[in-house]
């Protein structure tokens, strides 16, 4: 029976050059694609809620078996697999790995009801991976496809994080928490983006996601009939009052050169349509990049707050706010090394620009404890639909633009540990 693409590498005794690495990523990624697809659309169509995530895990965990490829599952749901290099220097004479290099990949779905036309739309009433996490776990194994043919061109270690609950912001940190992050020296993540082109890939350096923040803020009036407003303090009119005064936030306390964004996303309030509110309350988001602005938000939204509260003879307070992520912000040595992977697997024109987005990514909580990136993998493409915005029940992806994301981050993995 005749050999794979990949198989003959595999076997391939002698000592690769850097352009041989390169064009055996590329030829492994267009063998793998169809699967790479193939394991995309099955884990679209089975959205798992953060925290949730059993089935997702589970199918993971068969891929990885499949594979031969060793894991560990530090929670409930998420795994963590190893790929040890068999390139003559990969390991130090005590055992330990001369470099260890985390990739990451998220899992969760969002609590969106699909409506796209797509034949593998989601099975789970209520779900959808309308982020993206279904291409990124995708796109993990297929890296892992690539890579696992040509260990000996791995000097070191790499550590594969299929991290949970990503959009409420608990998995980074979780996952930190079990000590993922220790031992490592570098960290590397892709997110799907419809912001990009299909076939471009933003590495960019510096900030490309935001601070993000959430708050509550509860409101206190007296409540009295409909018909007589004057009996009482409307808590809905104070919080309607409060929505709008946030907004100076940004536009008169915030210097214009700062992108910043305070969004209220709910609003509470009332029981009857004949009754004055006595209370009400208002849930929202803050998204910074800057330090400076990101320290001053709660005091400036207590501000507000509480006097527009006391000059419609209520009170308000901020009862809850809590710093959800902090900014993702790309080291620009990672960020170098990207962008020349990049420039080797699928040529210059395949270089991004992206401005950065105020969305945010717990991926900042492995840049907490080493330096590493995050790219942005275009998938608009207006041909086939695929230009709604992250997390819209529409939401659609080139997926054309899978196996380019898995041979970067195949390249990016094996220079990295190639570097001294």
């Amino acid at each position: 029976m005749a050999k794979t693409k990949a198989q003959q590498i595999m076997d391939h005794e002698h000592v690769h050059t850097e352009q041989e690495v390169t064009q055996a990523i590329r030829d492994i990624a267009a063998e793998f694609e169809p699967y790479i697809i193939r394991q995309r659309r099955h884990f679209h169509k089975y959205p798992e809620a953060s925290l949730h995530e059993v089935r997702t895990t589970s199918d993971i965990c068969g891929q990885l078996d499949a594979m031969n490829i060793p894991y560990e599952r530090p929670l409930e749901t998420g795994v963590v697999a190893t790929l040890r290099g068999t390139a003559p220097d990969a390991y130090r004479a005590d055992g330990t790995p001369r470099r260890r290099l985390l990739l990451r990949a998220d899992i969760d779905a969002l609590p969106v009801t699909e409506r796209t036309d797509v034949e593998y739309a989601s099975a789970n009433e209520g779900y959808m991976h309308a982020c993206g996490h279904d291409c990124h776990i995708a796109m993990m194994l297929g890296t892992l496809q690539i890579l696992r043919h040509m260990t000996d061109d791995i000097h070191g270690e790499i550590r594969i994080v299929f991290q949970p609950s990503e959009e409420n912001g608990k998995g980074a940190k979780m996952m930190c928490n079990q000590g993922v992050a220790e031992g490592v020296d570098g960290a590397f993540a892709m997110h799907i983006w419809s912001e990009v082109d299909a076939g471009k890939i933003s590495v960019e350096p510096g900030p490309r996601m935001a601070n993000t923040d959430w708050f509550r803020i509860d409101i206190h009036g007296t409540s009295c009939h409909g018909a007589m407003p004057q009996r009482g303090a409307d808590a809905v009119m104070a919080a309607a009052e409060i929505v709008n005064a946030l907004q100076t936030i940004v536009s008169r306390e915030i210097s214009p050169y700062e992108p910043a964004v305070v969004t209220v996303g709910e609003i509470h309030g009332g029981t009857a349509r004949n009754v004055i509110a006595g209370s009400a309350y208002l849930t929202g988001t803050v998204r910074t990049y800057s330090d400076t602005a990101h320290e001053m938000m709660p005091e400036l939204i207590k501000r507000i707050v509480t006097h527009t509260a006391m000059a419609l003879g209520a009170d308000a307070e901020l009862t809850d706010y809590t710093v959800a992520n902090v900014k993702v912000e790309n080291e620009a040595t990672s960020s170098e090394r990207a962008r020349a992977a990049l420039v080797k697997v699928l040529g210059e024109e395949a270089v991004g620009r992206y401005r950065g987005t105020l969305s945010g990514e717990d991926f900042s909580a492995y840049l907490q404890h080493v330096p590493g990136m995050l790219a942005f993998v275009g998938c608009r493409n207006p041909q086939i639909g695929a230009t709604f915005a992250q997390h819209s029940c529409f939401y659609k992806v080139d997926e054309s633009v899978l196996a380019k994301g898995s041979m970067l981050a195949a390249q990016y993995a094996v220079d990295f540990l190639a570097e001294e």
